[in-house]
């Protein structure tokens, strides 16, 4: 049975500014890629973190049926939001330990329900640091500000 993987990321030109995300979904048994597919999309005025998030929701909403999958991402704040602090926010009706609102709700709320069908494990990788798939899955990011980036200088 082949693993699943989606490695993540986000990109954006000022912050905010224009931003992308892209996907890299790879079918992987042992150490050789059955199938791979790419995702990319963009805003004209957002946020890295918005970016991040948009990009692992992608991930999971593009899956057709309940999935075993790992979901690599350079984004402390997604790993960590969706392991960790999501708990809180839900109990505490979307507010900080603060009792400020959570920024990006929506996309928070969004990425609890689109997980919630799969069973996903949350892999954190050091970002910009040569790892091929992250790599890659920055370039699709790039790939889908890029119309914004044109846009945003006309």
């Amino acid at each position: 049975m082949p693993e699943l993987f989606a490695y993540t990321d986000g990109a954006c030109s000022g912050n905010p500014g224009p931003g992308g995300w892209g996907v890299l979904l790879q079918a992987v048994e042992g150490e050789t890629v059955l199938k791979e597919r790419t995702l990319s999309g963009g805003e004209a005025e957002t946020t890295n973190n918005r970016m991040e998030l948009l990009a692992a929701i992608h991930a999971l909403e593009v899956l057709e049926r309940a999935s075993k999958i790992t979901i690599v991402t350079d984004s402390a704040y997604v790993k960590n939001g969706v392991t960790g602090w999501i708990h809180g926010w839900k109990r505490n009706g979307w507010k900080t330990s603060a009792k400020k609102p959570v920024k990006n709700a929506e996309l928070w709320q969004r990425l609890d329900a689109a997980q919630a069908r799969h069973d996903v494990t949350w892999q954190w990788v050091k970002g910009h640091a040569g790892h091929l798939e992250n790599e890659r899955a920055d370039e699709l990011a790039r790939e889908g500000m890029a119309p914004f980036k044109k846009a945003a200088r006309a």
